[in-house]
């Protein structure tokens, strides 16, 4: 499926991800995305939305295992892009 078969909501989220505003961000949460975007439930797309709510040095942090995530925040679809990202 290439993007422009992409869903508005999944090529809304895509380029929201990609487009982060850090280079760091665009490739990590972009690159997490573009991966699975396709296969994401409309559950999960909902926890990208609140994930992509968040700023960029939070996700870095998390991503990259430098912080913890909070608690409240802990969804699986962020502790997922946290294992594929950092191997954690």
């Amino acid at each position: 499926m290439s993007e422009p078969e992409l869903s508005p909501r999944r090529r809304r989220l895509l380029f929201r991800a990609c487009h982060r505003g850090t280079k760091e961000a665009d490739l990590m949460v972009g690159g997490f995305v573009a991966r699975h975007i396709r296969s994401l439930t409309e559950e999960e797309l909902d926890e990208l939305e609140r994930v992509l709510e968040q700023a960029d040095v939070d996700l870095a942090d998390w991503l990259t295992g430098r912080r913890p995530v909070p608690p409240a925040l802990a969804s699986p679809l962020l502790l997922r892009m946290i294992r594929e990202t950092c191997g954690a």
